[in-house]
Order: C-alpha cells, then structure tokens, then sequence
C-alpha cells in the first residue's frame, strides 16, 4: 500500500486511512493561505496514500473564462488542460455541484479520455467559504469500480475542512 508520510505506517482499513490523511493534511496546512499551495498539499498527500488513485488532482474554476476549468495541481500524467462545464465527469461535477462516483468511465456519456489507461473516477467539486465554486477534484484509476462510498464520504468531507 502507498504511504504519504516516510515515518508514519497508514491503515490498511481505507476508512481509518482517510481519516489518517485528513489528520495530516490538516496538520500540514494549519496556518496557509496560499490556494495552489493547499491544492497541491491535498493531491500530492492523497495520491501517495492510496494505490487505486491513478491520477490525482484539481481543475479550477477559470475566472477569465465563463464556465470553464482549467488544470490545476495534479499527481500523474498528463491532463487535460481545459474542460468546459457540463462536458465529461469533471465538467458534470462543475455543472451540478455534485460528486460524480463513475465506476465505469466509458458507459459515462461524454466522457474525455485525457489518459486512456482511466477505467473509473471520482470527481467532487470544491467550493470556498462563501459557498462558491472554486475547482473540482478528480481522482481516477487504472481499475474498474475503484470508488465507493468510503472514497466520496472521505474526499468530500477533506475537501469541505480544507477549503470552506
């Protein structure tokens, strides 16, 4: 199993492990501001703690553009750089506000394959304090059904602490 920290042994229960990492990214973050820094902490951080995350990162909300997301912090190959709202699993969780729990990625209508190897995601948006959104995080793997209810409970209830 991956491990995000070199002098702590996580769980092998992947609840206990969730809330393992949220304690320390919470640890890690008391105290920045900076948005991207929090970003990258909170991909880099769930990336290296769960084998099934495959690729691991945001896509924010472009302020320049209408109803845009632009790539932001990631872990993994190479993503897409923009996606417009409504379009793929990334652009439905911009357009609802609501996580998207794909078990199978390409039974999704419309969804854009950045990297072919993707065979389910989880993609939850963010938003800030005022209850605006700011980005969506997206996690996919190489596996089918990596994502349940564990992932999205867990992922939403990070996100909600570090950013809201």
């Amino acid at each position: 199993m991956a491990e995000a920290f070199n002098d702590i042994t996580l769980s092998t229960d992947k609840a206990t492990r969730y809330a393992e990492v949220a304690d320390e990214i919470a640890s890690v973050l008391e105290g920045e501001t900076n948005l991207t820094a929090r970003m990258a902490t909170v991909a880099s951080m769930l990336a290296n703690s769960f084998d099934h995350y495959f690729w691991t990162g945001f896509y924010v909300v472009d302020p320049t553009r209408e109803h845009e997301l632009v790539v932001g912090p990631y872990q993994g190959s190479l993503g897409c750089l923009r996606i417009a709202f409504g379009r793929g699993v990334c652009g439905a969780a911009a357009a609802t506000g609501q996580t998207q729990l794909v078990p199978d990625v390409h039974a999704f209508p419309g969804h854009i394959a950045c990297d072919g190897r993707s065979q389910s995601e989880i993609v939850v948006p963010v938003f800030d304090p005022d209850g605006a959104l700011i980005a969506v995080f997206d996690v996919d793997s190489d596996r089918p059904a990596a994502f349940d209810a564990v992932d999205q409970t867990w992922l939403e209830n990070i996100l909600k602490v570090t950013f809201s």
